[in-house]
């Protein structure tokens, strides 16, 4: 089996080569962990707002009852009032008509609280998707110095990866 080579000659050992080099790994540490968060908080911000979807499906089935009893009730008074039945069938209304009252202000209080996570979620995945974009130009503008060799990009790509960090930490605290 014939074994390879690697040869060095030519190669002058670059000490600030290694620096930004290391940089650039944490850089895409970083970036990696970040990009977790955002995908995963924009899962949560879907699972959300389908869960506030149905707490809003339920409140408008809940008022449709309600007004179906409503009808029932101006039926009543219009054609039956005098029938014997139409006394038990309007107290039953009345009845039906609170409890559909008191669902659907449970409804709309879960409804509601389920819209404000799913808004909470999508202003987290936000901030985070702000700091995945400044992390990868801070990568890429590290990963400039090995083409040119001049220290304004990695310099420039610490300030961009600083801020991506400082704006994904922010994505916690909201």
């Amino acid at each position: 089996m014939a074994e390879l080579e690697i040869h060095h000659e030519g190669h002058e050992h670059d000490p600030i080569g290694q620096r930004v080099g290391v940089l650039a790994a944490l850089l895409a540490v970083f970036l990696a962990v970040v990009t977790i968060l955002s995908h995963r908080t924009h899962t949560e911000a879907i699972i959300k707002k389908s869960e506030s979807n149905d707490q809003w499906q339920y409140y408008q089935a809940s008022r449709l009852k309600f007004h179906n009893l409503e009808l029932g009730e101006r039926l009543i008074g219009v054609l039956g009032a005098n029938n014997p039945g139409a006394k038990e069938g309007l107290e039953q209304i009345r009845k039906d008509k609170q409890k559909y009252t008191d669902q659907a202000k449970e409804l709309k209080e879960k409804a509601d609280a389920k819209t404000e996570a799913s808004e909470a979620a999508e202003h987290r995945a936000l901030r985070y998707d702000f700091g995945e974009g400044l992390l990868e130009i801070a990568l890429v503008l590290s990963s400039l110095y090995f083409i040119s060799r001049k220290m304004l990009f990695p310099v420039i790509g610490v300030v961009a990866g600083v801020a991506g960090l400082i704006i994904a930490v922010t994505g916690l605290l909201v």
